[in-house]
C-alpha cells in the first residue's frame, strides 16, 4: 500500500523533449531537444540542460517562442503527437506578467 502512495506522489512522466513535440509547442523532437540541452528552458523555474528531463501534471513550462516568451502549466501527458485541438488540451497557457 506504501508503494502505490509513493507512486501517485511522484506520477507518471514524460521526456521534457517529447511533451513538447507531442503538445504541439515545438515543430520537432529535435527542436525540443535542442532548446533543452541549449538551456533555454526552464522546468519549474529551474533552467534544464537535459532533454530527457521528466515532466509530470502540474508542471511549469518557461520556453522561448518566435511570439515571446510562452509559460504553459501541464495538465495532462499526452499519449501520441495527435491533432492540434487534442494537444492543447494537454496544457494550459499563462500570461507572464498578468
Amino acid at each position: 500500500m506504501a508503494d502505490a502512495g509513493t507512486a501517485a506522489a511522484h506520477g507518471p512522466s514524460l521526456r521534457i523533449d517529447k511533451f513538447l513535440w507531442f503538445a504541439r509547442l515545438a515543430k520537432s523532437r529535435s527542436v525540443a531537444q535542442k532548446m533543452a540541452e541549449d538551456g533555454h528552458i526552464r522546468l519549474n523555474g529551474r533552467r534544464i540542460d537535459r532533454s530527457h528531463s521528466p515532466v509530470r501534471a502540474g508542471d511549469l513550462i518557461t520556453f522561448p517562442h518566435p511570439s515571446g516568451v510562452r509559460v504553459v502549466r501541464v495538465v495532462q501527458l499526452p499519449g501520441r503527437r495527435g491533432p492540434a485541438p487534442e494537444a492543447q488540451s494537454c496544457y494550459e497557457e499563462l500570461t507572464v506578467g498578468a
